[in-house]
């Protein structure tokens, strides 16, 4: 049992974003947690589920999965590992990829948003990523309907890389009118993904995958939001990895915007109006 195969069996039986077993395998290393779960050192009333799946788990048939679905591991011992993901409380144990995993190595910017936009946030989001794209960035973003789904596009008409983090294994194309989309960010940029490649998204998942999106880019753009949301996460978890934040302001009436102006009246976000602005807030924050 080497480091990889630990943290197979260890990324297949437990959820991601948890800072306990983070910290677990990160003080004892992956191959000591694993020992003391299959030895039942941990509590057994508490981890009782845990306890019997990793029982049950197998490297070789984890990683052949994972392969089949043409897809690839990787651990933080791997070259191609984005250092950026240390930064975490919860750092993951392992992540799935699918496309050119040499994008993780260019600056990106995460561009996120509401599921409902207006047509003004869309343009927008497309327009912020085009910017980027032509200055050699990646985009990334969530994979969802709306303004993540805007960005990834912008990214691609301009013909730049683009990663979608997602909620969801690589081959379940959630939501399902994305699998186009899904696809078509493959073949130039990336996917990725905190779990076995035929889990689905629940609720949980989309929290967990956004301080991935956070800690993977070099600043965070919010375009339009609620005033509850799940964009404003990803910007205070970038906020507190002391990552630039932007917001983009709109109509005062807009519901979509409310979130927005929330940040930038909070001070948690820079007001941007122009792609010339972000990067020049980025380069003096960095």
């Amino acid at each position: 049992m080497n480091d990889r195969a630990a943290r197979a069996i260890l990324f297949a039986g437990i959820e991601g974003g948890s800072p306990f077993w983070a910290r677990e395998v990160l003080q004892n290393g992956a191959e000591a947690v694993l020992q003391k779960l299959r030895a039942r050192v941990y509590d057994e009333v508490k981890y009782q589920r845990l306890l019997e799946r990793i029982t049950q788990l197998s490297s070789e048939t984890i990683l052949e999965e994972i392969e089949k679905a043409g897809t690839v591991f990787i651990t933080p011992s791997d070259p191609i590992w984005p250092d950026a993901l240390n930064d975490l409380e919860a750092p993951p144990i392992g992540l799935i990829v699918k496309g050119s995993v040499s994008v993780l190595l260019s600056p990106a910017l995460a561009i996120v948003g509401t599921r409902n936009p207006t047509h003004y946030g869309c343009r927008i989001a497309g327009d912020f990523a085009a910017g980027f794209v032509d200055r050699e960035w990646s985009i990334i973003s969530g994979g969802a309907y709306g303004i993540d789904a805007a960005a990834h596009r912008g990214a691609l008409a301009a013909e730049g890389a683009t990663i979608a983090v997602l909620a969801c294994g690589t081959t379940v194309n959630y939501p399902a009118a994305h699998e186009r989309l899904f696809a078509e960010i493959a073949e130039t940029g990336l996917l990725i993904s905190e779990v076995m490649p035929d889990v689905h998204a629940i609720p949980a998942r989309f929290l967990s995958r956004n301080r991935i999106i956070a800690a993977l880019s070099s600043a965070t753009l919010v375009v339009e939001a609620a005033f509850r949301s799940g964009s404003l996460r990803t910007a205070r978890d970038a906020a507190e990895l002391l990552r630039p934040v932007m917001a983009i302001p709109g109509p005062i009436t807009s519901p979509t915007s409310e979130g927005c102006h929330r940040l930038i009246a909070e001070r948690v976000a820079e007001l941007i109006t122009s792609v010339a602005d972000a990067v020049e807030f980025i380069g003096i924050n960095k």
